[in-house]
């Protein structure tokens, strides 16, 4: 008897099972995805600024909507079955788009989501002037997104910004709050310690996330740190983007300095290993295949 696939909340999971810390790599495209399996990355992140920059060019500031998000979550999912956390930051305003986002994107295909604590108007939580709301309004807000899932392993996630605002202790209350009204995980933003994750993991009967993100508040803290204070999962947003990004600047800089690429084509992708991510041979097996179908 073939063996039944997990759905992707049991997918996640069970990954996170197999690999503690679990790394959680983030994908700003289909691409991107398909080459962080090809790494051997066994779960993936959509990042709300993610979406913000790469697919719309705007700052992480909430301006983009759910279907901004959807978007390019439903590509990633059609793309490859490693499992999709994605950002939902605050939920897009009223509880009825908490519901529908978190309907919506299990629909789609995705592991979990994230909801943070911030206000609506919210911003980077490695930025300074952050404000959240009151702890009974980010319960409500995790209570409505557990009661709209359909699927008992769909994550939901809780994102606390307190440490920011009101310090680590504040924060650890609030993570006690949030895990009694259904988070399944917790993602405590911008600790500046190992100790305030020793503290952190203590606090709580659930996973814990580092995210350990370029140029913020948190050190760059490796797996192997963060495993000896009992961290879940290391979540690392927009690494490849910011490579990618960097790699592309340099690349339109000297085609338009040098007039040519020449002097690029050993640090790109090849044609053939680009082919080969994308299972490109097979397409055009079946696309020859169907042709001569249609001139029988």
């Amino acid at each position: 008897m073939e063996k039944q696939k997990l759905k992707p909340g049991a997918q996640l999971r069970a990954a996170l099972e197999k690999e503690r810390p679990l790394q959680v790599v983030g994908a700003i495209n289909a691409y991107s995805a398909l080459l962080a399996q090809r790494a051997g990355f066994k779960a993936l992140y959509l990042s709300g600024a993610g979406v913000a920059n790469a697919s719309l060019g705007l700052p992480d500031l909430a301006v983009t909507t759910l279907d901004d998000v959807l978007c390019d979550a439903k590509r990633i999912t059609a793309a490859t079955d490693l499992p999709l956390l994605v950002d939902i930051d605050t939920g897009w305003g009223s509880l009825a788009m908490i519901t529908r986002a978190v309907e919506a994107l299990e629909s789609a295909g995705v592991a979990g989501v994230q909801i943070e604590d911030q206000i609506t108007a919210k911003r980077c939580g490695h930025r300074p002037g952050k404000a959240i709301v009151n702890t009974e309004d980010m319960c409500e807000r995790i209570r409505t997104a557990v009661a709209a899932k359909n699927d008992p392993d769909f994550v939901v996630m809780a994102r606390t910004d307190a440490v920011a605002v009101d310090g680590l202790p504040a924060a650890m209350e609030r993570a006690t709050a949030y895990v009694a009204a259904g988070a399944d995980m917790l993602f405590p933003e911008a600790l500046s310690s190992l100790d305030d994750y020793a503290a952190m993991t203590k606090a709580v009967s659930v996973p814990v996330l580092a995210n350990i993100t370029e140029f913020g508040k948190t050190p760059l803290f490796t797996v192997s740190e963060l495993a000896s204070v009992n961290v879940a999962l290391v979540l690392y947003p927009l690494t490849a983007f910011r490579m990618m990004s960097q790699a592309a600047l340099h690349a339109y800089q000297t085609l338009r300095r040098a007039g040519t690429q020449k002097d690029l084509i050993d640090s790109m992708q090849t044609r053939e290993a680009l082919y080969e991510v994308l299972d490109y041979y097979r397409y055009e097996e079946q696309a020859d295949a169907n042709r001569k179908k249609e001139q029988k």
